[in-house]
């Protein structure tokens, strides 16, 4: 039976008198994609941030291997595993590419040495290779994508928290992105996706949920979701 590796339960959290999300619950097991898919101002990044420790919690609960998320640091939630990549570009525009990686490398124990993990990275995006001594802030808006995914991969999560990954991007850098996520799906890795792109969204998850002013209205596996005539109707309408 695969373990629990995020729990929420009830979840609300408020930006002063807006409440951004009301009694969210929801699980992701390891190995496990979860999407979560909603119009614009339905709360999906509000969510992401509640999650990783940035958007505090006005109800309910959220865990990480059991770990109060609420009371847990954000540099111990990713020491712990649970990293997130942020709506827009999470990279230090200032530092170069390699060195953007390899700080990245060191924010959690290492599994693998550094050049072992920078290979496989380089492997995923040969693209940072070319790029690795350049400033991050030269770097295309798609580089800079990819940037950010490796940096939260480069020691492998256990659960990728990933908003928006695709927001910007040219058809030919979202595809570079979905199959690094892919990649990292079947290679057992949990990964929480927000995403605008419905129909790749559907594709990469197991399951998904449809967020709705705050509330889920909707949920199910992924397969099902796809062929659903209200999530077609509503958020179907984009180009792969």
């Amino acid at each position: 039976m695969k373990k629990i590796l995020l729990k929420v339960q009830g979840l609300g959290a408020n930006y002063g008198p807006i409440r951004a999300l009301r009694g969210v619950t929801l699980e992701v097991k390891e190995g496990e994609t979860v999407a979560v898919i909603g119009a614009n101002g339905a709360g999906k990044t509000s969510l992401m941030r509640a999650i990783s420790g940035i958007l505090p919690i006005s109800a309910g609960t959220a865990t990480f291997l059991g770990l109060d998320i609420a009371k847990t640091p954000t540099h111990e939630l990713a020491r712990q595993g649970m990293l997130h990549v942020p709506e827009g570009r999470g990279t230090l525009q200032t530092m170069l590419v390699e060195d953007n990686l390899r700080l990245a490398w060191e924010i959690r124990p290492a599994n693998m040495t550094f050049e072992h993990a920078l290979e496989n990275v380089y492997a995923r995006f040969p693209r940072l290779q070319e790029r690795k001594d350049q400033w991050a802030g030269n770097l295309s808006g798609g580089e800079q994508q990819m940037l950010s995914v490796a940096r939260a991969i480069i020691n492998r999560p256990q659960l990728l928290l990933i908003d928006e990954p695709s927001m910007g991007l040219s058809p030919m850098f979202t595809k570079e992105v979905f199959r690094a996520l892919a990649e990292l799906r079947d290679a057992g890795v949990a990964i929480l996706l927000v995403e605008q792109n419905v129909t790749r969204a559907l594709e990469l998850s197991h399951r998904a949920m449809v967020l709705t002013h705050g509330e889920f209205t909707l949920e199910g596996s992924a397969k099902d979701l796809a062929k659903d005539p209200r999530v077609m109707a509503s958020y179907m309408g984009q180009a792969a």
